[in-house]
């Protein structure tokens, strides 16, 4: 059978070919990645905006944790810049729109450390309020005075990562044009001047993120065709590199732990997994979530983070720095590779696979395999295994807390082995689990499950 999910485009982009010398004059006008669409085309136009019902579940639910159907935003682009690497200096900014943004640490964000041994590759990163999105890559020199190699990352900020995506194509094109036409940013200013936000000097509205107001569009007709590279896409590939180990990390992440990835360079397809992970979480019930911290995906993190990361009670981030394993006091579970674990004691127990998990598992890839069946014989549209994922997850984490909510409001609050089986879950081997979840959300119940006995 094919399998479509595993095909989307974002995951070939881990890395990308090398880039080479300039071998013609037209790749000096930055190749496809401003206006013509190549081949002398004329640019394609920005694919219309689509009504919330058109949209697939992996679409809809863009913000983890939090499903708000109908959401569909607007481009929302902050900054621009160029970072590179200087064989003296190290890192730098050496180009940016707006000039006055601050940009203090964007030149390690955007250039992950270990990149130096990588072609190419991608990064989802925050800075403050915004997040970002920078395309890597290296290119060999004859330059003793860049000791052969010539690195440099293309970004932009954004207020919001789920609209990052449709940039980059773009920005795949513009690092490698500055790589061989060093110094000429006039497709990179163009680009901004058209998605500049202007941001609001008032009060954020109830939001922690200001308010962004847009200007007129005055260069729609220079977008060239992107290609759909959203994080969604890459859940069938997080569920099959995990593996049955993919219910552990469900259960932190609706936990709000603390989570840290750590992998080598490419760092692109770790940040996915990031989001994909923050994904597990959704809850579309009301009234729940109100007393958790939010699913907060980071994506990459170096260093420079760590005072931020001390204060924060719950996020989801990568790293490629193995320092990070040493300070426990900054995360509650550590992914290293496909070794999940924590050195919380209480959490210990949720490390096991059990029969419960077992089965959720078996589920989720009997419902895929239908799926896939159903995609080759029926030519009709029919969800795409992202929305079969998402679906999973959300319809698991709404029985649990539905089941929950109205043990709450009976009158005895007498959780049971019984109401544990009905929400999909081992009485005894998600014991701690529940008592946690009970915990984390502030739900009044009493657990009459009792502990397994010892042998």
């Amino acid at each position: 059978m094919v399998e479509r999910g595993d095909s989307a485009p974002l995951l070939r982009w881990a890395q990308g070919p090398a880039v080479s010398p300039p071998q013609a004059p037209e790749l000096q006008a930055g190749g496809r990645g401003w206006g013509s669409g190549g081949g002398g085309r004329p640019a394609a136009e920005l694919p219309r905006r689509r009504e919330p019902e058109e949209l697939g579940a992996s679409e809809v639910l863009l913000q983890p944790g939090r499903l708000e159907l109908g959401d569909v935003e607007e481009d929302q682009v902050v900054a621009v810049f160029v970072v590179t690497f200087d064989p003296r200096s190290g890192n730098m900014v050496e180009w940016c729109l707006p000039q006055d943004i601050d940009l203090e640490g964007v030149e390690f964000k955007s250039m992950a450390s270990g990149s130096h041994k990588i072609q190419s590759d991608f990064i989802y990163f925050r800075k403050g309020p915004f997040f970002g999105l920078a395309c890597f890559a290296n290119m060999p020199v004859e330059s003793e005075l860049e000791r052969g190699a010539r690195m440099k990352s293309v970004g932009i900020l954004s207020p919001s990562y789920t609209l990052l995506y449709r940039y980059m194509h773009f920005l795949e094109n513009q690092v490698r044009h500055q790589l061989e036409t060093p110094g000429h940013y006039s497709h990179l200013a163009a680009f901004y001047e058209d998605k500049k936000g202007v941001l609001h000097a008032g009060p954020g509205r109830g939001s922690s993120l200001p308010p962004v107001y847009w200007l007129p569009s005055i260069h729609r007709y220079m977008y060239p065709e992107m290609k759909i590279t959203h994080p969604a896409g890459c859940m069938s590939q997080f569920i099959k590199f995990f593996g049955e180990q993919i219910l552990i990390l469900w259960k932190f992440a609706l936990l709000r732990k603390r989570i840290l990835i750590f992998s080598p360079p490419p760092v692109g397809v770790v940040c996915y997994r990031v989001y994909c992970c923050c994904c597990l979480a959704n809850v579309s019930l009301p009234g729940i979530g109100g007393t958790v911290p939010e699913s907060k995906p980071f994506f990459y993190v170096n260093v420079a983070d760590i005072e931020s990361l001390e204060v924060e009670v719950s996020y989801v981030a990568c790293t490629t720095e193995k320092i990070f394993e040493e300070k426990r006091e900054l995360y509650d579970v550590y992914v290293d590779n496909q070794n999940v674990k924590t050195h919380h004691d209480h959490l210990q127990p949720l490390l096991k696979i059990n029969s419960a998990d077992r089965e959720k598992y078996r589920r989720l890839n009997e419902q895929r395999q239908m799926l896939l069946y159903s995609q080759e014989v029926e030519e009709e549209y029919n969800p795409c295994e992202e929305d079969l994922f998402v679906l999973f997850f959300l319809e698991q984490n709404n029985r649990i807390f539905q089941t929950l909510l109205e043990v709450s409001a009976s009158q005895d609050k007498t959780l049971t082995a019984e109401h544990a089986r009905g929400m999909g879950l081992d009485p005894q081997g998600d014991r701690s689990f529940l008592m946690d979840l009970l915990e984390a959300y502030g739900i009044d119940v009493m657990l009459v499950i009792d502990n397994p006995c010892c042998p």
